[in-house]
């Protein structure tokens, strides 16, 4: 269990970056399609060579080509349909606002267990129920006072959609893979097969007029190799240590609350935001209160 702490927490440090740096390239008129895009991109030659260097590409290229359909389908699931909406989303906020609102990927956590035949731990309960109030206290002053219109609700329902479709898609695809490959394998695998997605992205942005810039590319190509490489390898290796037992399963992926007290910090520091209010400062310890009742379950 200590391995998966650590592990997952690493991970989170490494994982605000793409909050910060999202904010960042938001901020200086980036495009938020470019920014999901580029990142994906950008990760594939880090991955491809890390992979070859092992020497394990052929089991890879072997697993896509035995069942694409599942692959391409849970890839873009996992790594497309969490990523865009996650990105799009920092157009409505600070970085640290983006990151307490994704804490609900820990709630979306606990309810799939039932689609792989497994109980919702009724210990992580409580601990859902608190990260949702949590969420709850950060949006209601925007909601009540009509400050930020829909964008409020826009923003909640893109991280609805990303918290649902990260849990969703890493667990099909470690059900699908099983042991026959190992962690970058299967983020290498998946970065390949949602290519298509990001790819079908990309044409939308250049129709439109829209190219990055030189700026943008160079903050992509950093969430590439903090978030989608080190990252994401860090938090899956945490997950597959969890695998099997829905409370270990639901503690790895509770690390990543640790998330918003870094992005905090560096979004504030490096970027200017907005310190959060009074009631939003309590939103967000009631999220991490609910982060350490959902590790204290998994440890029961």
């Amino acid at each position: 269990m200590k391995r998966i702490l650590g592990l997952g927490i690493l991970s989170s440090f490494f994982f605000a970056f793409t909050f910060i740096l999202n904010r960042s390239m938001n901020l200086s008129g980036g495009y938020w399609i470019w920014s999901a895009s580029l990142r994906y991109l950008f990760s594939l030659p880090f991955l491809w060579g890390m992979v070859g260097a092992r020497h394990k590409l052929g089991p890879v290229l072997e697993s896509i080509r035995r069942s694409p359909g599942p692959w391409l389908l849970w890839s873009t699931v996992g790594f497309g349909l969490f990523y865009a909406p996650l990105t799009w989303a920092s157009d409505f906020g600070e970085s640290w606002l983006t990151v307490s609102l994704w804490q609900l990927t820990i709630v979306a956590g606990v309810f799939l267990n039932p689609l792989w035949g497994k109980k919702i731990p009724r210990r992580s309960l409580g601990a859902v129920a608190v990260i949702l109030l949590g969420v709850v206290l950060i949006q209601s002053e925007r909601l009540l006072s009509g400050e930020a219109g829909g964008g409020v609700l826009t923003c909640l329902g893109l991280i609805s959609v990303a918290a649902v479709a990260y849990p969703l898609g890493n667990r099909k695809m470690m059900d699908l893979c099983g042991e026959e490959l190992d962690t970058p394998q299967r983020v290498l695998g998946m970065t390949i097969c949602s290519l298509p997605f990001f790819l079908a992205l990309s044409a939308v942005a250049v129709v439109q007029g829209r190219l990055p810039s030189g700026s943008q590319c160079f903050q992509a190509l950093l969430v590439a190799i903090f978030s989608a490489v080190i990252a994401t390898i860090l938090f899956f290796q945490a997950t597959n240590l969890g695998r099997g037992d829905p409370k270990l399963l639901s503690l790895a992926e509770g690390t990543i609350a640790g998330e918003i007290i870094f992005t905090l910090i560096g979004g504030v520091v490096l970027l200017g935001d907005a310190m959060p209010t009074p009631v939003q400062f309590l939103g967000i310890g009631v999220i991490i209160a609910g982060l350490l009742l959902n590790c204290r379950a998994a440890a029961k």
